[in-house]
């Protein structure tokens, strides 16, 4: 059976007042997909992930979801996406199973159905044994999965999740990944934004770039790799904080591109062991000190280095 288009949106412009958050961004997304929207703060996810989610109404573009366009159906679309929004979007002072039932009563659950559904969604995210605690004395790993519960009352096709593991313990963001894995295998769309690269490659089908308001690329990780696949990443650890520009590192035969972060400098090179002594030689000039040196097969972080400049964590 041919996949039906879960998510669509085409010459998405979306400006704050003088400011251009999203440049025309244009993407398919197919039902049953998990696809991660990557990129690094202020690259315009958030905003694109809101006017998706009828949050926002877009300066210019459409988007639709399963079909409905939500500028004028939004109604309609939206019964289709629940929303794991950045923020996390609970009420302190109220236990977590009363949380689930305020938000279920907006999905217009009640009765049996609705303390139903809850149950079973205290027992999806873990929190079964925490329902009576106000969410006050909750972890923030707690909280998260907790929001992420709330998104998913109404059993909607598709999830939108907005940056879901900023801020948690390994523990819970592990938890987080595996929940987003098993809502899938049982058929749920996911849309992700992270600008974690890892959890990209981990979890994602299809995944696009984004930058400045734009999407740069998308494919699957092994495409998107493809796109470097002539260079290796060097990480060079320096024994303290680092200029902007050291010595023109960029101007090297060899080297594509650098990236300075405190006492850290990625480059992209065409070979890594024809490029070290050409800068250790630099370093040693500078009077700089490396006191490490890692050597990274292409992967996502790569790509968006040589798309951008800019490390995915800036």
């Amino acid at each position: 059976m041919e996949k039906k288009t879960a998510i669509k949106i085409e010459g998405l412009h979306r400006y704050y007042d003088d400011i251009q958050a999203v440049r025309g961004a244009s993407l398919e997304i197919e039902e049953g997909m998990i696809f991660s929207l990557l990129g690094p703060n202020g690259a315009g996810k958030s905003t694109t992930i809101s006017v998706i989610a009828g949050l926002l109404q877009p300066t210019e573009g459409e988007v639709e979801i399963m079909g409905y366009p939500v500028s004028t159906d939004a109604q309609q679309a939206k019964k289709f996406i629940g929303v794991v929004p950045q923020e996390i979007a609970l009420y302190d002072d109220l236990s977590g199973r009363e949380n689930l039932l305020f938000w279920g009563r907006m999905y217009d659950l009640s009765g049996d159905e609705l303390q139903t559904r809850v149950d079973q969604i205290l027992d999806l995210v873990e929190l079964s044994d925490r329902q009576k605690d106000k969410v006050e004395k909750y972890s923030g790993g707690m909280k998260r999965r907790l929001n992420l519960g709330i998104a998913l009352l109404h059993e909607p096709e598709i999830v939108i999740m907005d940056e879901p593991t900023v801020g948690i313990d390994p523990q819970s963001r592990r938890k987080i990944l595996d929940s987003v894995k098993a809502l899938n295998k049982a058929g749920m769309t996911v849309l992700y934004t992270t600008h974690y690269m890892e959890e990209a490659q981990e979890l994602s089908d299809q995944i696009a770039i984004m930058d400045q308001g734009e999407i740069i690329a998308r494919g699957t990780n092994d495409e998107l790799v493809k796109i470097v696949g002539e260079y290796d990443r060097v990480e060079l650890v320096f024994s303290s904080e680092l200029p902007a520009k050291v010595n023109s590192w960029d101007t090297l035969p060899g080297v594509s591109q650098v990236t300075i972060e405190g006492q850290y400098a990625n480059l992209l090179v065409e070979d890594a062991n024809l490029v070290l002594p050409k800068l250790f030689e630099s370093a040693g000039k500078a009077n700089l000190q490396i006191t490490a040196v890692n050597i990274f097969e292409p992967n996502l972080e790569t790509v968006f280095l040589h798309l951008t400049g800019r490390a995915l964590r800036d």
